[in-house]
């Protein structure tokens, strides 16, 4: 096996391994909330650390060009294995309590040197493959998100079981990482300019792509902190509790999108990044927008339309990350994909935190509906892009 494939291979599943410390507790709080443990607010908060904490690390990791200045492999193997250890001591303090929204705030921070900075590895590796290498490893954080909620509905292992078996991912992905090799367009800064990154953002190529990305992020992680509940409702609503089983559904839907990213990292590179992201948002929007009306037609439409939602919802993101990555200096792509992720995870948090209040206003019928706002605005951020010169940076000058 070749240096190259080799390598990323290591990366994408040391990615898979320790994503799963992101959803390890939203896959718990479905049966948590059934069994009266925790309120909807209070699973909320869980994701919700989760996405401040993310969003404080890779703030800090931006401004200190943490990703272009310390060996990547590293800076990801100390973080995967101090979010291990975060995340197993949540066993012993239970979910009802402020130690375990520290304990997923602490599991945040330390994200922002696992996620970003993989994709800065790969992109090290992808030549003119850009859009397919990072979309491998966006579906390695689908996967790696889906993979708990599929510990949670096997057998009678239970949420417990999920959180040992995600840390213990996680550590050997911080061993395992380090066998990794840097690829040849890998390049670190040599010198140190506080927030230097910050000032790409003003290019309006790079604020475009941007906000396409963050028209995606209003809708995902909502969406993928929430099916869980929703699907446990709708099967109930459609009778068919008793023959579908919820956890496992979920893991499938949110699975379904590992075949989206890489599928649209194929055609990216080949047709264009607006285009296919364009049309990956305009599907999800219409699946957001119809599904809660649709346990009332039956299980199987609506597992079709949750799994098409499922592939959909995530196909677009790795095309955002492919594209700051073209259109950024060379060594700045480790901190303009980690500023990316920043403003990203940031909108999620307050559309996460804004669902048990949607669902007591508008019931699950609509709430779904609401997350469509995102992905219609940002497709017309890519239609923009497209007028702009430096679209001709992104994948080979393919629109």
């Amino acid at each position: 096996m070749s240096d190259k494939a080799r390598s990323i291979f290591l990366i994408v599943f040391c990615q898979v391994s320790a994503m799963t410390l992101w959803f390890s507790s939203s896959s718990a709080s479905a049966s948590l909330l059934e069994a009266g443990r925790i309120s909807g607010q209070q699973a909320g908060l869980l994701t919700g650390a989760v996405q401040l904490g993310f969003v404080s690390g890779t703030l800090v990791s931006a401004w200190f060009g943490l990703s272009d200045r310390i060996d990547p492999r590293r800076l990801f193997s100390a973080c995967a294995l101090a979010g291990a250890i975060a995340n197993i001591a949540l066993l012993l303090t239970g979910f009802d309590n402020a130690a375990a929204i520290l304990l997923r705030f602490i599991t945040g921070v330390v994200l922002a040197g696992v996620y970003p900075v993989g994709m800065k590895l790969a992109a090290g590796w992808a030549g003119r493959s850009m859009g397919l290498m990072i979309g491998a490893l966006v579906g390695a954080l689908t996967l790696g998100s889906a993979l708990p909620h599929l510990f949670a509905s096997v057998g009678e292992l239970g949420w417990r079981a999920s959180f040992a078996i995600s840390s213990a991912c996680a550590t050997l992905s911080a061993i395992t990482i380090l066998f990794a090799k840097l690829g040849p367009a890998h390049q670190t800064s040599a010198r140190f300019v506080p927030g230097e990154a910050l000032q790409e953002l003003r290019r309006p190529s790079v604020l475009l792509a941007n906000a396409g990305y963050l028209g995606h992020m209003w809708e995902l992680y909502a969406m993928w902190a929430w099916i869980g509940v929703f699907l446990t409702w709708g099967l109930d609503q459609a009778g068919s509790t008793q023959t579908v089983n919820p956890g496992l559904l979920t893991f499938v839907v949110i699975a379904s999108g590992t075949v989206g990213c890489v599928g649209a990292g194929l055609l990216a590179d080949r047709f264009g990044r607006t285009a296919i992201t364009i049309v990956a948002m305009v599907i999800s929007g219409l699946c957001a927008i119809s599904i809660g009306l649709l346990p009332a037609a039956g299980v199987s439409l609506l597992v079709f339309v949750a799994i098409i939602w499922g592939v959909t919802v995530v196909a677009d993101s790795a095309q955002f990350s492919a594209a700051i990555a073209e259109l950024s200096s060379p060594r700045l792509v480790g901190s303009m994909l980690t500023l990316q992720t920043s403003a990203g995870f940031l909108l999620t948090f307050f559309t996460i935190q804004a669902m048990p209040i949607l669902i007591d206003l508008l019931t699950w019928r609509y709430t779904f509906a609401v997350l469509a706002i995102g992905p219609f605005l940002g497709a017309l951020a890519m239609w923009r892009l497209r007028r702009e010169p430096d679209a001709a940076m992104i994948a080979g000058g393919r629109l």
